[in-house]
């Protein structure tokens, strides 16, 4: 049975104020459902991957900063495997497929299957997916790939050229040309070249020897230890350019990378989020607002434009340009100040480091009902208090119900938790002043 492999990484700075280093692009709840309800990309795949009967057979590869917000969007259902330390493609991969085969017996012969987590795509994608298993066994490839008509010459991904004599369900690769420059990607399209949708097949076999060759570990605990040493390259350098036998399976559906504020707007239902109003949107169109924050946002007279906002920082673009904040990252790699865990979310309300070090911070914390969270020491003063909600607490081996309006006060070196009954709103103010 194929295996599939879900890739969930991103450093969250293409589509910020919202995105950030623990909740990059795939976990926005921007997209409108089928039942009207708000969800995430990473939600929109996985629910796509149970209508196609994939789920059992699905891991989800993804870096510490991001397993708390996985396993909470997908309601602890999927398979996790982290990252020692974020890594490119390649590794994460290796590292994912290892554990198919040391950890759960995967036999080399198996098919494993690779997308990111975040493609908009129509169900029957998964379908072709599916069939990359039979089509690498009837054509004797070491490499499936699946390919869509490109729409323009995108310099961001990578060109499979096809030879288009073998007309099959599948078609033998010429040649495959990672992110080309735009000339380059002009003639790959007049020749009929695809974009690559992301997605590689293979069987375990082919890529444990790669890894032999390449003189790595092949055995998942081992290959864990050296991952800090490795290099951070991506499966299509490391891999897809030096492969001689692949195919390609072209898909003929929508497809759609929404790593840009322009994109994914093009797929919102709609054109404000949160508290806003945008004026006269006749005469200026094609605006959009996603708000995160408690105050309101007018838009008034502009066109093609993006607000976004968030406890992260305010973004005003024009869609076309809004890739652009990529370049304004210097200013971005500060502490995440919004954070979905999986028993709920923390959002920094104030925060103020001085020239000497000290530190003091403000965070609304909200603990689901039936969730804990647990420190086994604290590195910081803390003062705990309850807005709405109740919860048991234990504070250094003290065990007491906490109601609306009570305080804890924890000293540094205390081993401290929650357990909240119901949905548990607190303030945490941290100290690292002594």
């Amino acid at each position: 049975m194929l295996r599939l492999i879900l890739l969930s990484g991103g450093s969250g700075k293409r589509l910020w104020p919202l995105s950030n280093d623990s909740r990059s692009k795939q976990f926005l709840k921007v997209l409108l459902n089928e039942h009207g309800h708000y969800e995430s990309m990473i939600q929109r795949v996985w629910r796509q991957i149970g209508r196609s009967g994939l789920e059992e057979a699905s891991v989800i590869a993804t870096s510490q900063s991001q397993q708390d917000i996985v396993l909470g969007q997908l309601n602890g259902r999927a398979k996790i495997i982290v990252e020692p330390q974020r890594k490119d493609t390649f590794p994460a991969i290796a590292l994912s497929a290892l554990y198919l085969y040391s950890q759960e017996k995967l036999h080399p012969d198996e098919v494993i299957a690779v997308m990111p987590v975040d493609p908009y795509v129509e169900l029957h994608f998964f379908d072709l997916i599916k069939r990359t298993e039979r089509a690498l066994k009837h054509s004797g490839a070491d490499l499936a790939l699946i390919g869509v008509k490109p729409t323009y010459p995108a310099e961001i991904y990578g060109y499979i050229m096809p030879r288009y004599e073998d007309m099959n369900e599948y078609l033998k690769v010429s040649y495959f040309k990672e992110k080309p420059g735009a000339r380059t990607a002009e003639q790959l399209i007049q020749g009929r070249a695809l974009w690559n949708c992301g997605v590689f097949s293979f069987r375990l076999r082919f890529l444990l020897s790669i890894l032999e060759r390449k003189g790595l570990p092949v055995e998942y605990e081992r290959f864990r230890q050296a991952y800090p040493g490795l290099p951070a390259n991506s499966f299509d350098y490391e891999v897809v350019e030096h492969t001689d036998k692949m195919i390609v399976l072209p898909y003929d559906g929508y497809w759609k990378d929404l790593g840009t504020w322009e994109t994914l707007t093009n797929e919102m239902a709609n054109t404000v989020v949160g508290k806003g109003i945008i004026k006269d949107s006749g005469n200026f169109p094609n605006n959009h607002i996603v708000n995160e924050l408690d105050i309101p946002i007018a838009v008034i007279g502009l066109s093609d434009t993006i607000v976004a906002a968030s406890p992260d920082g305010i973004l005003v673009s024009s869609k076309s340009a809004s890739a652009q904040i990529k370049e304004l990252a210097f200013f971005v790699d500060n502490r995440p100040m919004y954070e979905e865990k999986r028993w709920g979310f923390s959002k920094i309300i104030d925060y103020k480091k001085y020239d000497n070090g000290k530190e003091v911070s403000i965070e609304r914390v909200q603990i689901c009902a039936g969730n804990r969270i647990e420190y086994p020491v604290s590195q910081t003063r803390k003062v705990w208090t309850v807005i709405s909600g109740e919860g048991e607490a234990n504070v250094a081996g003290h065990r007491r119900t906490v109601l609306p309006g009570k305080t804890l006060q924890i000293e540094r070196g205390s081993a401290h938790s929650i357990l909240a009954a119901t949905d548990l709103d607190m303030i945490v103010v941290q100290l690292n002043i002594d």
